[in-house]
């Protein structure tokens, strides 16, 4: 079974910067694609961004050129560095890994911005 949690910094103010972990057990982190996905209060879940195995990489609109996701494939984590923050990035922020046909959550981690 695989368990990720994240981790990280969860308040800045506009124009600030955070960075999210996600750590997760198992040996085959490596194998699959990795994502970030957000929810803000009222809104639908939307996909943040996401790294397959190989690093290919995709953002969503919103936040291309302002946020870069990672891996460290040593310590079996993902992060999101999220520069020039702005108050709609407020949302509850989940890391996903899917491995084959199976996905699997975080438990999300709060990040508010304020104006």
């Amino acid at each position: 079974q695989v368990q990720l949690a994240e981790s990280g910094g969860v308040l800045a103010q506009a124009g600030g910067s955070l960075r999210l972990s996600c750590a997760a057990s198992g040996r085959m982190f490596s194998t699959g694609t990795v994502a970030w996905y957000r929810q803000a209060p009222g809104a639908q879940r939307e996909l943040v961004a996401s790294m397959t195995s190989g690093g290919s990489i995709t953002y969503e609109d919103s936040v291309k050129g302002r946020f870069t996701i990672s891996r460290d494939h040593a310590k079996n984590t993902v992060y999101l560095q999220m520069n020039s923050l702005k108050p709609e990035d407020t949302a509850v922020y989940s890391c996903y890994l899917r491995l084959g046909a199976y996905g699997y959550w975080g438990q999300g981690i709060q990040v508010t911005v304020s104006s």
